[in-house]
């Protein structure tokens, strides 16, 4: 619970005063120019851009110390001074003359407080701590600048001229959130960043006159953890109408998706029945074909052991419009959480990925590729760990160092190191959950040395 009530203001013309002639102060008055404010600042040592602005007319500037009855008529005014004596007395005038006074850096002297605010144009985000940690509300802001580039100023303006002219055609309100919906998934926002304004525009017009087709996104979940989906992925992941994932997806990535969403299942877990890829692809072109936002979300990458070739291939030849997102893949993903290099000056040049099991369950020449490179990673390796232990340390040696890591990238991730001797009989002893990665070279004997066995536990 907060005593701060959230809240925008229309400040177009209305009187207001800033104390204090600092950068702060001037921070503070722009924010006030910017909503339309009528402006006057009181500080007897005004900093050169207050008058400046000034000198332009931007706001009237009164060199000298507060004095009381400053505050007369304003209708909002901050104390950005410093000074705890003018902080005290604007306090008692604030209160006398019933004006809604700020006093920067003094929460308890406030009647209200400001956001850290990220500005496009119309589009105002703001971010509060409800006064606890101005730092922290400033970091979330510094995050949101990186995330949300310049071409929102010319996108909310564009969706706005959309709203106005749909209420003005009597659009009902379901229909016009579908095409708010579809200028939001669509390619507008990049040609508004590429600086093509016409041909965003053109899209727009496109989007509003008529039915979109649908599109589908392939799209890697990474390894475990949502911290660890790139932004694409998210955004891929609000604006869906029906999310078809792996089984393995973490349940926190999944909550990411629009509220609204369909979630599918279509993966396999250990044991249990899966869903046919054909009727995998028959689902995403069902969806398509109806005008979804569809996404069908991978563990890992889609192209590495995730048969999102088969499924691009389906799409493309029904002429979908398909886009790609990558994802961490666990066949990098677990060597480095686990803390072992997969190439090292000296110790490593070259590194194999394979999956413990092939097509139809045919295990693939883990041999010849062993041989073949200095580091080895085997991707879904629990199921058969003995056997496929057994064959390399046929080729590598017994003594070959080697390391499972279970549940990459989630909180459950657990790491065994051995040799692949005595590496299955470790790792059953440890009870390892799938999924689980098998790594096997001499990086492995390296990271243990250089102190990275305690890495993830």
């Amino acid at each position: 619970m907060t005593r701060y009530f959230p809240v925008s203001l229309d400040l177009e013309d209305r009187p207001c005063v800033v104390l204090g002639g600092g950068a702060l102060a001037a921070e503070k008055a722009q924010g006030l120019l910017l909503a339309g404010a009528r402006v006057s600042v009181v500080a007897a040592e005004p900093e050169a851009g207050l008058r400046q602005a000034a000198a332009a007319g931007r706001l009237t500037l009164v060199e000298r110390d507060y004095r009381p009855g400053d505050l007369a008529g304003a209708w909002l005014a901050i104390d950005a001074s410093g000074s705890d004596e003018i902080n005290a007395a604007s306090r008692r005038e604030a209160a006398e003359a019933r004006v809604l006074l700020n006093v920067v850096d003094r929460a308890q002297l406030c009647d209200w407080i400001a956001p850290a605010i990220v500005r496009r144009g119309p589009l105002q985000v703001a971010v509060s701590t409800s006064g606890e940690s101005p730092f922290l509300a400033s970091t979330l802001r510094r995050r949101l600048e990186r995330d949300l580039g310049a071409e929102w100023e010319p996108f909310v303006r564009l969706v706005g001229e959309v709203r106005r002219r749909l209420r003005a055609e009597g659009v009902p309100l379901p229909e016009q959130e579908a095409v708010y919906r579809g200028l939001l998934r669509s390619d507008v926002r990049r040609l508004l960043r590429d600086g093509d304004a016409e041909a965003a525009a053109a899209l727009a017009e496109r989007i509003v006159s008529g039915p979109r087709p649908g599109r589908v996104w392939l799209v890697g979940a990474g390894p475990g953890e949502a911290d660890l989906l790139t932004l694409a992925a998210r955004e891929a992941l609000a604006t869906a109408d029906v999310v078809l994932h792996d089984a393995l997806v973490n349940p926190e990535v999944l909550a990411l998706a629009r509220p609204r969403a369909r979630l599918v299942d279509v993966g396999k877990r250990a044991g249990g029945q899966r869903v046919p890829q054909e009727r995998i692809n028959a689902l995403l072109l069902e969806a398509a074909a109806a005008g979804e936002e569809v996404v069908r979300l991978k563990g890992g990458d889609p192209f590495v052991f995730g048969r999102g070739g088969e499924e691009l291939a389906a799409l493309t030849d029904a002429g979908v419009e398909v886009r790609l997102v990558p994802g961490v893949s666990s066949a990098t993903a677990a060597a480095t959480l686990a803390g072992i290099p997969l190439t090292l000056r000296g110790v490593a040049s070259s590194v194999a990925f394979a999956t413990a099991r092939g097509r139809g369950g045919v295990s693939p020449d883990l041999a010849a590729l062993a041989a073949a490179a200095d580091t080895l990673v085997v991707l879904m390796a629990l199921e058969g760990l003995a056997e496929t232990a057994a064959a390399l340390a046929g080729v590598l040696g017994p003594a070959r160092p080697a390391a499972v890591v279970s549940a990459a990238g989630t909180r459950r991730q657990r790491v065994v190191r051995g040799e692949l001797g005595t590496i299955a009989a470790a790792s059953a002893a440890a009870a390892l959950e799938a999924p689980a990665t098998l790594i096997a070279g001499e990086v492995c004997a390296v990271a243990a040395r250089v102190g990275l066995s305690e890495a993830t536990g």
